[in-house]
């Protein structure tokens, strides 16, 4: 995957949580769920773009893991809407967090990849 594509399929996964947050049942809970879930995945996709210009391999390293943390919070925080049934589209839901963990596990090797690659981690 190019860098440019994994940036596509970032922004639409933050498209598809703003989507998500629309359908959110207006609570406490879902009020804050909901927004906490846009800035999480809409920040993943703002800090991948700022890892393309990173200024060193340590600062895209740290950039990544940005990426993966908030990619993290957000797959915690689908896991919570779809627990408290805050969503009633349940295979929209199910899809989300099925994207959400295949992006975490493109971070987690882009992650040791690099650090490999940079000679911060020993060979496989």
């Amino acid at each position: 995957m190019t860098p440019r594509e994994l940036e596509d399929r970032l922004i639409v996964f933050a498209i598809d949580i703003i989507r998500l947050s629309e359908g959110i049942k207006p609570s406490i809970a879902g009020n804050n769920l909901s927004g906490q879930i846009v800035r999480s995945s809409s920040s993943t996709a703002l800090n991948y773009g700022e890892a393309q210009s990173a200024e060193s391999p340590k600062d895209f390293v740290h950039k990544l893991g940005i990426c993966l943390k908030e990619m993290r919070e957000t797959f915690i925080n689908l896991r919570i809407i779809d627990g408290a049934k805050l969503h009633a589209d349940q295979q929209f839901l199910n899809q989300l967090k099925t994207e959400c963990n295949e992006l975490i596990s493109i971070f987690v090797k882009s992650i040791e990849t690099s650090k490999r690659k940079h000679g911060n981690l020993p060979p496989k």
